[in-house]
């Protein structure tokens, strides 16, 4: 393929899902767009791979907000996915369930009542309390105006840092002083790697009330959103390349960009540019002396969040059920404090699914297991690289590092689900440096930067650069998450969009 003939109106880099939802908005709005991927596999974390005939999730293990007139729900309806995708929609009465060392087990259900409802069962004394916890959570969404898909307003919801500056385990712990309820509220914090020092209320309210309203898994893996958008991309005359790493980029004479440089050393001209990888990796490719050095240095400095190794098993046949709901399993009394961890005590707590498979209702064919694990304990091996398009080997060590944690989580797994390993038929895992290769985050982050209450200004990202027609979208732009990124590529469709007429084809397709 040569590109060098022609002159897109928007080049996209990465084919994440903030990526292709922007290649998607922009295309069906008439321009000429096209998304350049590096890796073999579009759709970023909603990649997939198979083993044992098996497929497995790489980042999008179940989303939220599907059910019928909620807000992903009617993005999706935008995008032409709804009644393509096989869903299936988790336990209404016990999706997320937090389970403790001591065996103590509780329910998160499905809907705002039947969520009171199940958690009134454990804790009849605490109506009050878990009253209040849902009105913050509704009161909190409602001051986003992009989420509820209300027009936008001169005001956004950066202008309330009263809001932006409340603390999710510090407001948690403020409406009781029952120390396991405040446990079950913030049971499910792996889903945005919370910090009990710093992780701001808005984000935990944001997340909760999504699944709240819907929580489902994508049979057989949530690439088919990707293919589905990309597919619809094609119809509409864009391009997506694979095995196309940008590098770099050439200037005009007025300071844009006029074309960026690939790997194999071919160019692509556009006008406008979007890039969906990580702002930090977005400065390395364009340059640093193209952005201030105070943003740079901003950019920079800032953490990402944590990064995790995840277990994936292959069930001998008919062998484990199918669990309906997602499992967050802890092993210390303060589930803020799992993130925090040594390796004589590692780890503090998993999160655990069963994916969910056309070719099986009963039972699970297979078994995901997520736990924290912090990228400086792969730095040994931090310059290889290996993945689809660039095959490496990593070493006979690092191997053996990844076997030794996979038994730790095995035996863990054993104690609370006895027998379960004679019905593992095969082990596969990926580290930090999986997530490096493959998404292109620094450092494996799961979730981007964290956010700060304590700062809220320094850790939120404009879509806008200085580079005059360069932008950004992704998880970092508005929120993480399938609705997050969602959310993020209209918020960095705006710049070039009316955004009235843009909300107003979401709300009524």
């Amino acid at each position: 393929m040569s590109f060098n003939k022609k002159e897109y109106d928007f080049v996209i880099i990465g084919s994440g899902l903030g990526g292709l939802a922007c290649a998607y908005i922009l295309a069906s709005e008439g321009y000429s767009v096209v998304v350049l991927e590096k890796n073999h596999q579009i759709g970023g974390n909603l990649q997939v791979f198979s083993r044992d005939k098996c497929i497995f999730d790489t980042g999008v293990h179940y989303i939220g907000s599907l059910d019928k007139g909620e807000n992903l729900h009617q993005f999706f309806k935008y995008f032409g996915l709804i009644g393509k995708l096989k869903l299936k929609k988790l336990d209404e009465d016990g999706f997320d369930v937090i389970r403790f060392n001591d065996g103590k087990t509780f329910k998160h259900a499905q809907g705002y009542d039947n969520f009171k409802k199940t958690l009134l069962k454990d804790f009849p004394d605490e109506a009050a309390a878990i009253n209040d916890y849902c009105n913050k959570l509704k009161e909190t969404c409602l001051d986003f105006h992009l989420y509820n898909l209300k027009t936008i307003t001169t005001s956004t919801h950066l202008d309330n840092l009263d809001l932006l500056s409340i603390n999710a385990h510090d407001y948690i712990a403020s409406i009781t002083s029952n120390k396991l309820l405040q446990n079950v509220l913030a049971g499910t914090n792996g889903l945005y790697a919370g910090i009990k020092e710093s992780t701001p209320w808005y984000v935990h309210a944001l997340v909760i009330n999504s699944y709240l309203t819907g929580a489902y898994r994508l049979e057989d893996g949530g690439s088919q959103i990707a293919i589905h958008l990309s597919k619809s991309i094609r119809e509409m005359k864009g391009e997506i390349y694979k095995r196309k790493e940008v590098v770099g980029a050439n200037y005009n004479e007025l300071g844009k960009i006029s074309e960026v440089i690939l790997s194999t050393g071919e160019t692509v001209k556009g006008k406008h540019f979007i890039s969906n990888a990580h702002p930090s990796t977005t400065i390395d490719i364009f340059g640093e002396d193209k952005f201030l050095k105070a943003y740079t240095k901003r950019i920079q400095n800032l953490e990402n969040s944590s990064s995790s190794f995840i277990v994936h098993f292959v069930f001998k046949k008919n062998s484990f059920p199918y669990l309906n709901y997602n499992i967050y399993q802890f092993k210390t009394d303060d589930v803020w404090d799992s993130i925090n961890y040594t390796q004589e005590n590692w780890p503090k707590a998993y999160f655990a699914c069963t994916p969910a498979s056309s070719r099986s209702k009963k039972f699970a064919e297979s078994m995901s297991i997520m736990v924290y694990m912090n990228s400086k304990e792969t730095e040994k091996w931090a310059n290889t690289k290996n993945t689809i398009a660039t095959k490496n080997n990593r070493g006979e060590d690092y191997e053996a590092f990844k076997k030794e944690k996979e038994q730790k989580i095995i035996d863990i797994l054993e104690e609370d689900f006895p027998g379960i390993k004679s019905k593992i038929k095969s082990v596969y895992s990926s580290t930090p440096l999986t997530f490096r290769d493959y998404i292109g985050d620094k450092t494996g982050a799961m979730y981007g930067i964290i956010r700060d209450n304590n700062n809220p200004i320094k850790t939120s990202i404009n879509s806008k650069t200085k580079i005059k027609n360069l932008s950004l979208t992704g998880q970092n732009i508005v929120l993480h998450g399938v609705l997050g990124v969602t959310i993020g590529a209209f918020v960095t469709c705006f710049e070039f969009l009316d955004k009235h007429q843009l909300i107003n084809k979401v709300k009524n397709s």
